[in-house]
């Protein structure tokens, strides 16, 4: 169960990233920004808590060991998942990215055959391959239909193409986000903690970020100081808090393809609090008709896949053993 409220506290932090995104691009400002600042932003904090928790030497061995490794998946993880998230946030309110992030409940699932765990058996230690909680993705098809009906709705509104650059980089998102946060996890075997694989991918995807701050200063000009500020808010909640909530919640099931699926699971809650979020800060109005009946769909289907994902499967009786 605690991993469980881990990652619905997590989702109401990231929920500040489709509210705070939309608001920068409504008030004009550059989606390279949204997504460059807030990396920018969280590296000296997560410095000063790795370091605080004397995590620091620990974390530099192992960056130092694999540093391409470092940067493929830090860049699949971070880059892949915030920039694509932040262009989105040009072309749809908060609530609607943030309903159709949850996509990445299914592109979870449907990784797991890339990964395989330790287990202990009588003829000593195997390596077992992940297989997809078909289970849990069932009852991830409410989720799906869910999407749809808000699609649906939002299509209604906006042109074919608007809708295709707001759906497609969701759900390129969608899969590098838990493809790069299992992979690290893969790599470094429990030998760190959240703060420091948090503070170790943003370190490798640092790069990238100033690359595209040089891309933005050549197209954009300097950031706003209202979207300055906002970033920052984003860098804290989201960045720091939720990312580290997150990847904690993930550490205590990790080797549980079911399990972790649930806790990826929880952040179908980041729709509720994003709608709230925008409704409240940027009177956007409450989404009704076939948006609302697909929130609903989407908030029900996490709950269900929660469920069923977390629940343990009969154990079978061996020949041997009756």
């Amino acid at each position: 169960m605690r991993p469980i409220l881990l990652g619905v506290l997590a989702a109401f932090f990231f929920a500040f990233t489709f509210v705070l995104n939309r608001s920068m691009e409504l008030s004009g400002g550059s989606w390279i920004w949204s997504a460059s600042l807030r990396y920018l932003f969280m590296l000296p904090f997560l410095i000063i808590i790795v370091v605080v928790r004397k995590g620091w030497a620990p974390l530099k061995a192992e960056m130092q060991r694999a540093p391409k490794t470092w940067l493929l998946w830090s860049f699949v993880g971070f880059v892949l998942f915030y920039a694509p998230l932040s262009f989105a946030a040009a072309y749809g309110p908060g609530w609607l990215i943030a309903g159709t992030w949850q996509i990445t409940i299914i592109s979870g699932s449907l990784l797991a055959p890339l990964f395989s765990r330790t287990v202990e058996t009588s003829e000593g230690t195997i390596q077992v391959r992940g297989k997809i909680p078909f289970r849990g993705l069932i009852m991830s098809l409410g989720i799906l239909a869910g999407i749809a009906l808000m699609q649906v709705d939002q299509a209604q509104h906006i042109s074919f193409g608007t809708l295709l650059l707001c759906i497609i980089p969701v759900l390129v998102a969608s899969f590098a986000y838990p493809l790069g946060n299992r992979k690290m996890m893969d790599h470094t075997g429990g030998r760190l903690d959240a703060y420091q694989r948090v503070l170790g991918m943003t370190l490798g995807s640092l790069p990238f970020w100033l690359l595209l701050s040089v891309y933005g200063v050549a197209t954009d000009g300097l950031p706003s100081s209202g979207q300055t500020f906002q970033a920052f808010i984003v860098a804290i909640s989201s960045g720091v808090i939720a990312t580290v909530l997150f990847f904690r919640a993930t550490d205590m099931v990790k080797g549980d393809m079911g399990k972790l699926a649930a806790v990826e699971a929880t952040q179908s809650a980041e729709v509720l609090f994003a709608a709230v979020g925008e409704i409240v800060f940027l009177t956007v109005p409450l989404p009704t008709g076939l948006s609302l009946a697909g929130l609903f769909l989407v908030i029900v289907g996490m709950m269900l896949h929660s469920y069923v994902s977390s629940r343990k499967a009969p154990v079978i009786p061996s020949k041997a053993d009756a």
